[in-house]
């Protein structure tokens, strides 16, 4: 397996543009974010800053999320939300144009919250016209759009919390768009948080994953912490052929550089 760190959960201790050389420095060859800026469309300056730190530490950046809002405020997503439309299609060029220059990948795509101002229906609509508008502007880097559910627990308002819903919005953006680089974020942490067992859904949509992203349940911390077997998942995993990074996506108990013990140096990069 390859593995990848996620730079928004760990190594949050150092400034964000300090991560990408202290993730080298564990041991690791890549990297993924959130959306890192505060603002859809920033500065040249502020994205010139990043990618030199990512060149500078010698990491390839190969995930990166759509501008979501104010994750912390509890926004979990732009694009199928009336009053966030609009930022999130100022943000599809940006976003891709980074793909482009760094060779990333994955983009993931977060639905949104419910929107109480738009029927359950229409707020479909939206995600599915954004969603394939994305889509569109990937397939000029070979970039492929993921759809992540997350869990109920944490995420009360968001209405994509199971495999087989976001299996739905990804086809239904294939079908509608015309675009074959939609695919599943399957992220364990909030699959199984919400009782799906990770061997029932890695043998029945590995072919359909885009990305991987890993937490121990219930605590998020690293794997080792919680109650998911990842030494029997993570060999499931590489049994049915999945050939792209898993993702670190964890909240570290204690110091991020301490959190690998799970994981031997060999297979950091």
């Amino acid at each position: 397996m390859r593995y990848d760190v996620n730079l928004s959960l760990l190594f949050t201790e150092l400034p964000l543009l300090e991560r990408p050389a202290a993730a080298r420095a564990a041991g690791f060859d890549a990297v993924e974010l959130w959306w890192p800026f505060a603002v859809p469309v920033p500065s040249d300056h502020e994205i010139d800053a990043l990618l030199r730190a990512l060149d500078d530490a010698g990491v390839r950046l190969v995930g990166l999320n759509f501008d979501a809002g104010d994750m912390a405020a509890g926004d979990r997503g732009l694009l199928s939300r009336a009053a966030g439309s609009a930022r999130f299609r100022a943000n599809i060029d940006v976003t891709v144009g980074i793909a482009e220059v760094t060779g990333c990948r994955v983009l993931n795509a977060l639905y949104g919250n419910r929107d109480r101002d738009l029927d359950i229906h229409a707020q479909e609509e939206l995600a599915i016209t954004n969603l394939g508008l994305a889509a569109e502007a990937a397939l000029r880097c070979g970039a492929t759009i993921v759809v992540e559910p997350l869990n109920s627990f944490e995420n009360p308002h968001y209405p994509v919390v199971s495999s087989e819903t976001a299996l739905y919005i990804v086809d239904r953006v294939r079908d509608q768009a015309g675009v074959n680089n939609v695919a599943l974020l399957a992220d364990f942490y909030h699959l199984a948080r919400m009782g799906e067992d990770p061997h029932t859904v890695i043998a029945r949509h590995a072919r359909r994953f885009g990305h991987v992203q890993i937490a121990d349940a219930p605590g998020r911390g690293q794997p080792g912490t919680g109650t998911i077997p990842y030494d029997s998942v993570l060999d499931a995993l590489d049994g049915a052929g999945y050939p792209g990074y898993v993702g670190l996506e964890y909240r570290p108990m204690g110091p991020s550089a301490s959190s690998f013990t799970w994981l031997s140096t060999k297979e950091r990069a």
